[in-house]
Order: C-alpha cells, then sequence, then structure tokens
C-alpha cells in the first residue's frame, strides 16, 4: 500500500508541475501576443525573437519532465535565433518547430490544469476507497493506479505536440553540411595557398638559382673549367636544397610515411621528432585493415597540429597521444602538461584543424583551463 500511495504521489507531483507550467504558459501567451504586436509596429521588432526563445525553454523543461517521467527524450529540432535581426526573425516566424511549440502552449492551458484538478480531486476517495479494499480483502489498490494514468496521458499528450516536425532533423543536416562545406572549402583555399607560397619561397626560387648557376657553368665551361666546376657544384647543392623544399611541400599535402609505416607508425615518428617526450598508445589502430587514407591524413596532421602548439606556445616538456579504434570512428586524443590557455582565435592552426575534421564529418574537443592541461579530442568516422 505504501508503495502504491508513492507511486501516486510521484505522479500527482508531475501533474501539479504540469498546472504550474499551465499558469506560466498564460504569462507566455501574453508575451506572444505582445512579441507580435510590437514587431507590427516595427520598433520592438527584437522583442519577438526573444519571446519565442522563452518559449523553447519553457518547451525543453516539458520534454526534460517527459524524459524523466517516461524514461524516453523528445529530440528538439530548432533554426538557431542568432545573427542579424532580420535573420532572428525570419527563423523565429518560419520555423515550423516554433508554431508546434505554440500549439503546445495552448494545449497545456487546457490539460495541464484539468489532469492536476482531477487528481487533486481523486485524492481523498482513492486512499479511502484503497484503504478499505486492502484492508477487507487484502487485495492490492485498484484506484490509486489512476495517477499513474492521468500522468501517463500528460506525457503522451505532451510528446505528441513537441515531436519535431517531418524532415526536421533533415533540414539540420543540410544546413550542417552547408556549414560544414564552407569551412572544407576554406581549408581547401588555405592549403592552396600554403602550398604555393611554400613553392614560390622555397623550391621554385632554389630552382631559378639552379637555372642561373647552370647557365653560368656553360658560359665558363670553356675558359674557365676550374670556376666552372665550382658553379656545377653550388648547382648540385641548390639542386638538393630544392628537393628537401618539395619533400617538405609533398609532406604537407600528403605525408609519404603513412603510406610507408602507417598511422601509428608515422604518429610516433612525429612524436620523436617534436622535442617533446611523448608517450603514444594506439589501442588497435595497426591490427586488421588500415582507416581510408584521408581519415588517416587527418589524425596525423591533428597530432602534428597539437604537438606543434605544445612545443611552441605551452611550455610543456611531455606530452601523450591516444589513438584508438572504435567499430565505426577512430579517435584520437592529445594532451599536454604545459600552461593551458589554448585560443583557438589567436591564429594557433586550432581552426584549421577544426575544418579539417568538419569535412570528414568528425567532431573536434579542446579543453585548455589556465594552468593546464590542455586536451584536443577528435572522433573521426571511419569505415575500417
Amino acid at each position: 500500500m505504501d508503495a502504491a500511495v508513492g507511486r501516486a504521489w510521484r505522479a500527482t507531483r508531475h501533474l501539479l508541475v504540469g498546472a504550474a507550467l499551465s499558469i506560466a504558459c498564460y504569462v507566455m501567451l501574453g508575451l506572444i501576443l505582445l512579441g507580435l504586436a510590437a514587431t507590427l509596429l516595427v520598433v520592438g521588432a527584437g522583442l519577438l525573437p526573444e519571446t519565442v526563445q522563452t518559449v523553447r525553454r519553457f518547451a525543453s523543461f516539458e520534454r526534460r519532465r517527459v524524459a524523466a517521467r517516461a524514461g524516453e527524450g523528445v529530440p528538439e529540432a530548432y533554426l538557431p535565433l542568432t545573427g542579424p535581426l532580420a535573420e532572428r526573425l525570419r527563423h523565429a516566424t518560419t520555423d515550423p518547430a516554433t508554431y508546434r511549440d505554440l500549439r503546445w502552449v495552448l494545449a497545456q492551458l487546457l490539460y495541464g490544469l484539468i489532469l492536476s484538478y482531477l487528481a487533486l480531486i481523486l485524492w481523498v476517495p482513492a486512499v479511502l476507497v484503497d484503504g478499505i479494499w486492502c484492508g477487507v480483502l487484502g487485495r492490492r489498490p485498484v484506484v490509486l493506479p489512476v495517477f499513474d494514468v492521468l500522468a501517463d496521458l500528460s506525457c503522451s499528450w505532451s510528446r505528441a505536440l513537441l515531436q519535431p516536425p517531418p524532415g526536421a532533423d533533415l533540414v539540420q543536416r543540410v544546413e550542417q553540411l552547408t556549414a560544414t562545406r564552407a569551412g572544407a572549402v576554406a581549408a581547401h583555399g588555405a592549403e592552396l595557398r600554403r602550398i604555393e607560397r611554400d613553392l614560390h619561397d622555397g623550391a621554385q626560387a632554389r630552382l631559378v638559382a639552379l637555372s642561373m648557376r647552370i647557365g653560368l657553368a656553360k658560359r665558363a665551361y670553356e675558359r674557365d673549367p676550374e670556376a666552372a666546376r665550382k658553379l656545377l657544384d653550388d648547382a648540385q647543392d641548390q639542386a638538393e636544397q630544392a628537393l628537401a623544399e618539395l619533400r617538405h611541400v609533398v609532406r604537407g599535402i600528403h605525408p609519404p610515411v603513412l603510406t610507408d609505416r602507417g598511422l601509428d607508425g608515422a604518429v610516433r615518428a612525429l612524436a620523436a621528432s617534436s622535442g617533446l617526450s611523448v608517450d603514444v598508445s594506439a589501442d588497435g589502430v595497426a591490427d586488421g585493415p588500415r582507416a581510408p587514407a584521408a581519415v588517416e591524413a587527418a589524425a596525423y596532421f591533428v597530432v602534428a597540429e597539437a604537438l606543434t602548439n605544445a612545443a611552441k606556445h605551452s611550455g610543456a616538456t611531455r606530452a601523450e597521444v591516444e589513438l584508438a579504434r572504435t567499430p565505426m570512428k577512430l579517435r584520437v586524443l592529445v594532451r599536454d602538461h604545459g600552461c593551458g590557455g589554448a585560443d583557438e582565435s589567436a591564429g594557433s592552426g586550432l581552426l584549421g584543424v577544426r575544418r579539417r575534421v568538419a569535412a570528414l564529418d568528425g567532431r573536434v574537443s579542446l579543453t585548455s583551463p589556465v594552468g593546464g592541461p590542455t586536451e584536443i579530442e577528435v572522433e573521426l568516422p571511419c569505415a575500417w
């Protein structure tokens, strides 16, 4: 009996919170009307997006209540209310989820109060009837479960009203892919400019100097063989330096060490040349089929950028690199024990890391409190 009363009380408490939410919906309805009026008068156009954002917060609160009782959440699918005022107004008035929230506000005004009133009215007779039933017949309660029915009914109505509109996840996915494509295009353009700059300032300059020395050696060959030999020696040095510059450019596009040694070996070679004491662990990465070349290259450049930043900016002397293979992902974690405080807006190359990973539909997480440590965690989708 006590357990049944406890369940009934929890269900009633859920309904009473719903009643309080219904009262708040009256206030929200007034705010919505005020926001619409202010928008029509132009001078208060900024009020409507803020009102819609408030409605979203209340709807999110109801989603959490439904999830807590039913054990299954209700997904959200909203257009962002950020950016210029015109864009916020457009998203606030054209987002289908906004109208679903308004529909829930109007419905909550009714069923939230009605169901809570029913629960309060039924409490005394329910306890009396069940007490008599159990005392006389020794059977389980027959009336108290009605409160669970009322609370579950409230949850089911809220879930039905707050479900995202059909195709909302597809719209969000299109927006995400649009932003990802823009980032990939920007990263590609920056990479092309870097390659052009490296070729122009490095290999091209070496090759021009090489051509000049060979020309001078040809003219000096007949009259001054010793001078010609010196010029040819200089030309050979220039050719070797040009080759080194070209290898550097090629490593920036796709490091040959990845092809030769795989991701595990390439990262260990990178760690050995970083100037830090780096511990590398690779959980299953070297076992079985290799990851696609684009995924390996992205993981390699993430490690390279993170270790470079650690050596240049953090003051760290040691770091750890963890590579982990899961059935559908490649996980990369780089941790340095430096001063922390990494700032993506300070030109540290982290923006390039985000763009490179986003182009593969991956995820980047940066944690860098002041005082350290700094952790960069990357997850890359990977069909092994």
